[in-house]
């Protein structure tokens, strides 16, 4: 039995009882929402451990559910719509989900996503801006790295780099992944540019501190993954 506690705000109905019922025979403690303010409510007092967000909702967005939920928590989200259109899924990523799915969606699919999210809440929040993995720690409000505590001087990029690979814990990411949610979908300089900042990087804590934080996925990408 899992002790972890989901929220579904979505308005169509059986939908969600659907997606109730199936998370309850996983194990998961569920409750449900139909409105949108309602749900932005429950989300923000009640303690769960990730939401299900539909994009058209009654009374409040589920876009502007996300932004404001954004300024309080880092909750994992995982948002559903029945648009199947980029810029919602560009726009929806950008404010801060977690995760995307189109309905009609394969409840497996779902179950697997769930669980992928769950995976990235290893990583450590010390306070709702900072990410720490092992002796790692980045602070998102100050715009500082440190290992134990030491600081380390790191570009713009590259703690932009290091920060979505912190926020994508033990996940292999690809290069165009990488390329596309750190130098941004209109970036159309040198592809290569990624693996050079991965090494400036590895240089500054990997090797500095011989601790191997950055792992090559042959053939993929890359991966942050804390191996004591």
């Amino acid at each position: 039995m899992s002790d972890k506690r989901i929220l579904i705000i979505e308005d169509e109905v059986k939908i969600a009882r659907f997606v109730q019922l199936e998370l309850e025979h996983e194990g998961y403690a569920v409750e449900r929402e139909q409105d949108g303010r309602a749900g932005l409510e429950k989300a923000l007092q009640g303690n769960y451990d990730l939401i299900i967000l539909d994009v058209m909702l009654p009374s409040l967005s589920g876009m502007e559910i996300l932004r404001r939920l954004r300024q309080a928590s880092g909750i994992p989200v995982i948002m559903l719509t029945a648009k199947d259109d980029v810029m919602d899924k560009v726009m929806g990523l950008d404010f801060g989900a977690d995760d995307y799915l189109t309905k009609p969606f394969a409840i497996e699919e779902l179950l697997a996503r769930i669980r992928v999210a769950f995976k990235h809440k290893r990583i450590q929040h010390v306070q709702s801006d900072v990410l720490q993995i092992g002796n790692l720690k980045l602070d998102m409000d100050k715009y500082t790295v440190s290992f134990k505590n030491e600081p380390i001087d790191l570009t713009k990029k590259e703690f932009d780099l290091l920060k979505f690979l912190m926020f994508n814990n033990e996940i292999v990411l690809t290069r165009d992944t990488i390329l596309e949610k750190v130098w941004g979908y209109d970036y159309s300089g040198d592809t290569n540019i990624v693996d050079v900042y991965i090494r400036y990087i590895r240089s500054k804590i990997d090797q500095r501190y011989q601790q191997k934080y950055i792992h090559t996925v042959r053939g993929v990408g890359y991966q942050l993954k804390y191996e004591e």
